[in-house]
């Protein structure tokens, strides 16, 4: 039985299509003029809702549209991973019968498309074009996946020459939400702030969600961050996902501000990267005509080829670009409630998931109507006759087991081919070692990605970024690598199929008296925290020393933890010494078991240059104020990482806490203001004893309450002025630091810098923070150097002002300790390089000598 939808009437004035209602919505409002199933349930029948009426929860939205494929010989469910909160991510894979017969072999034969010695032979004709599409990754951008319902019911049910034509030629890998956790956070907000008389007033509740609002994941990350690292479950199963199919074209449809219209790519021409080839932007513009015309059918107003770029390739919308497919990114103006005044008129939530609805459709045809040329393009890139491929390859070294596997996991989920490395094989000026060390060369499929994860940018089109304009990986790992030119036979090499590194087999032999724990492996906060947790007593060394062991002498750097009299340990604690073996062990921390506690050289295991450790109850400022990014990048390592419990310690509270219960307060990049964060309390916390850890912007409140002094640096030429009206934003946008990498120089000798063992300590630069370094040079821990940037763009302005600019500062009130960062060692959650220094600001602050504080 076929239901006829009937069309709905074109209104042109852009106001009045803004400001339809829910009560007036129905079906025909979004759907097409065909004939629809009656078989294949609606999203009302369902939901009992009307589609906009209300915003959709995750689990709604996952409800309907399983019940939605079930009903379908056209649907395969696909569930592909899961969230932080156990929320499942899918696929509704949507194609002709047949196709989902041949599926696996479809599969294939598109997999060969990217296969250049198989390509050729292929004829695209019998090939369907795989198209993904995706909604808000941004949770509080719900119109996407409000949307999503939509298009999932118009393609299961809908029935047309056309549709027959699209499902037959095409494989539509439809993901409805990118981010469950944050999807349903923003719902359960706007639902609970809607009134049965809509309100439209922009400064009601509704439309102002609480921190940290809905567009972030569980731990307060942008997952639209996130397509190149893979931190997070909801991007690794998706980037899986992505390389399984190898899809030709991906869409990522977002929202923007209330007061815009609807933006589609491409963006600002001369703000895309590079490596993208000229054919990548012109394809997405000959698709935008689709997107124009379909949108000129309703009336919606729209723009492209302004305000967004495609150049970070960690972007859903340009990741697809560096893979031999083409991204396109589509902003929505948000009414982030269901009915909201704006610039352009009343702003409904109906409307919006039109526009998403709508835009979709037009992605549809535009990739059946260009699919020959859409999947020659990518037969061309992976042929390598679009980009110059260089013959080259990149030699890293990884000693560290946390950072080998990290770096591994990514080049291997992404596709790239690596091959261990065997000593001496290439000329190169580090001396990398057989074993942790490995070989990514430049000739291979991926030469894309090989070449943005490696490389170092300082040249650019354009000095404006929508995003960061470096993330060189294994400066964000702080580890050794080189460029060479020549590329060794790969014949003499194995290649690497898995990250995964054995379990180490070390054994605390009982003739051991004491035991060694290094500080030097990136999990070892882990290991100490959980055994200071089981009152197990810990010492830090704080001088290099050397001591025998099992009949060799070892040398100890300073910041090794030692656990004194293993003895003790056996007879009050015995399963404390198999807990230590399996974990350091699975962690792969290396033990070293000591014969005497006499040292060689240095100093002996009682003497008071080993200084007790202590468990740490840590509190993290959270709430409206601080940096949602950056507070979660702070509770991702803590809790997510090494396992630590930390405090959420919202603002509000702030002033009623009882801050007694702390021994480090981290104070996250923010706007803080004397009304919530209070100077007195805080301050005398300090002085009593405790460890405050700020960064970035918390700086501002602190010297701003004189609880700190830093001086900014002061440069005596001002940035350029623009000659032309029409530059001003270019001009003051070039003076902006979106992210780039510096180099720095830290003192290997401050409790700050155990663990590292060269004074160069890459960082990762966001914002114009510039401070002079401290009268007292012991407390100045880390400076840029002189020539700071590394990578990324930066002003030449900024560049004077970087130069010799304080990185991180120590301070002493009272008894206490502040830790003055200017920038966050956790950034983004990849960039390891940066978080030894962390845990040392948590567990060594309170070993600073008194003479190495600025007071």
């Amino acid at each position: 039985m076929l239901l006829k939808v009937a069309k709905v009437s074109i209104v042109i004035i852009f106001s009045l299509l803004m400001g339809k209602t829910t009560a007036q919505i129905d079906l025909n409002y979004y759907l097409p003029d065909i004939e629809y199933n009656e078989a294949i349930p609606t999203p009302e029948s369902i939901l009992s809702y009307q589609v906009g009426e209300w915003h959709v929860t995750h689990d709604q939205l996952i409800h309907y549209l399983k019940v939605l494929c079930e009903k379908s010989e056209n649907c395969q469910w696909v569930e592909y991973a899961r969230s932080h909160e156990n929320r499942p991510l899918v696929n509704l894979v949507i194609s002709s019968k047949e196709n989902l017969a041949n599926l696996e072999s479809h599969r294939i034969a598109h997999r060969d498309l990217v296969d250049k010695s198989k390509s050729s032979d292929l004829n695209l004709d019998k090939i369907p074009l795989v198209l993904y599409q995706g909604y808000s990754i941004h949770g509080d951008e719900a119109s996407g996946s409000n949307a999503s319902m939509l298009v999932a019911y118009y393609l299961l049910a809908g029935e047309s020459r056309h549709l027959n034509q699209l499902l037959d030629q095409t494989i539509i890998l439809l993901d409805p939400c990118y981010n469950p956790d944050g999807l349903q956070r923003f719902s359960t907000w706007a639902t609970m702030h809607r009134n049965k008389a809509l309100v439209s007033d922009p400064q009601s509740r509704e439309f102002n969600a609480m921190w940290p609002r809905g567009r972030t994941n569980h731990y307060w990350f942008d997952l639209n961050r996130d397509w190149l690292f893979n931190i997070h479950p909801e991007s690794k199963g998706r980037i899986e996902r992505f390389h399984l199919w190898k899809p030709d074209v991906l869409t990522d449809h977002h929202e923007m501000g209330s007061n815009s219209t609807f933006f589609f790519q491409p963006g600002i021409p001369s703000r895309t990267n590079t490596n993208t080839p000229q054919i990548n932007q012109t394809l997405t513009e000959e698709i935008g005509t689709y997107h124009a015309s379909y949108l000129d059918s309703i009336g919606s107003a729209y723009f492209s080829k302004e305000s967004f770029d495609d150049f970070y390739y960690g972007k859903g919308s340009t990741y697809p670009d560096v893979n031999g497919c083409i991204g396109i990114l589509f902003e929505q103006a948000s009414s982030r409630g269901y009915k909201r005044d704006s610039n352009n008129g009343l702003l409904t939530f109906p409307f919006t998931i039109r526009n998403q609805f709508v835009t979709s459709l037009s992605t549809q045809r535009a990739a059946l109507e260009l699919k020959e040329d859409i999947l020659n393009y990518k037969r061309d890139y992976y042929a390598g006759k679009l980009n110059t491929v260089r013959k080259g390859a990149y030699i890293f070294e990884a000693e560290d087991a946390f950072k080998r596997s990290f770096l591994l996991e990514i080049l291997l989920r992404h596709k790239i081919d690596v091959y261990a490395y065997k000593q001496g094989m290439a000329k190169t000026e580090h001396d990398f070692k057989g074993g942790n060390s490995f070989i990514v060369p430049m000739e291979q499929a991926q030469f894309g990605l090989v070449k943005t994860i490696f490389e170092k940018v300082r040249s650019f089109n354009d000095s404006l970024f929508y995003d960061v304009s470096a993330w060189t990986v294994p400066l964000a790992l702080n580890i050794p690598y080189e460029e060479i030119d020549d590329c060794p036979n790969l014949n003499k090499l194995n290649r690497i199929h898995s990250s995964h590194t054995a379990d180490l087999n070390q054994k605390i032999e009982d003739s051991f008296v004491a035991l060694a724990l290094s500080w030097e492996d990136y999990m070892s906060p882990k290991l100490v925290h959980d055994l200071l947790a089981r009152d197990v007593k810990l010492k830090v060394l704080m001088k290099p020393s050397s001591y025998y062991s099992a009949g060799a002498i070892r040398n100890l750097s300073a910041g090794t933890i030692i656990i004194p009299s293993l003895k003790n340990l056996r007879e009050t604690d015995p399963e404390s010494i198999e807990f230590i073996e399996d974990n350091a062990n699975a962690l792969q921390i290396g033990l070293i078991g000591l014969d005497s506690g006499q040292s060689i050289e240095g100093v002996s295991l009682g003497s008071r240059n080993l200084r007790d450790m202590e468990e740490k109850n840590i509190a993290l400022i959270v709430g409206n104020g601080a940096n949602r990014y950056e507070a979660g990048s702070s509770w991702y390592q803590l809790d997510h990482r090494w396992g630590i419990p930390v405090t959420l310690l919202d603002l509000n509270q702030f002033r009623r806490a009882n801050l007694e219960k702390y021994d480090v307060i981290i104070l996250p990049d923010g706007r803080y203001s004397s009304t919530d964060l209070n100077k007195d309390k805080l301050s005398g916390w300090v002085q009593k004893g405790g460890t405050l850890i700020a960064m970035r912007g918390a700086l501002n409140y602190l010297t701003g309450q004189n609880i700190i002094d830093l001086e900014k640096k002061a440069f005596p030429e001002l940035a350029p002025r623009p000659k032309d009206y029409d530059d001003v934003s270019a001009t003051s946008g070039a003076q902006v630091i979106g992210g780039s990498i510096f180099q720095s120089k830290i003192d290997l000798k401050n409790p700050l810098a155990f663990g590292y063992e060269s004074e160069t300590l890459p960082v990762f630069k966001r914002g114009t923070q510039f401070y002079e370094p401290l009268e007292n040079a012991l407390a100045n821990v880390m400076i840029y150097k002189e020539t700071a940037i590394e990578s990324g763009y930066i002003s030449d302005r900024n560049a004077m002002l970087a130069n010799g600019a304080l990185g991180v500062a120590c301070f002493g009130k009272g008894s206490g300790q502040i830790v003055a960062m200017v920038d966050n060692p956790n950034f983004r959650g990849y960039w390891l390089g940066g978080s030894r220094l962390f845990a040392n600001a948590i567990f060594f602050s309170d070993l600073i000598q008194n003479a190495a504080l600025e007071r």
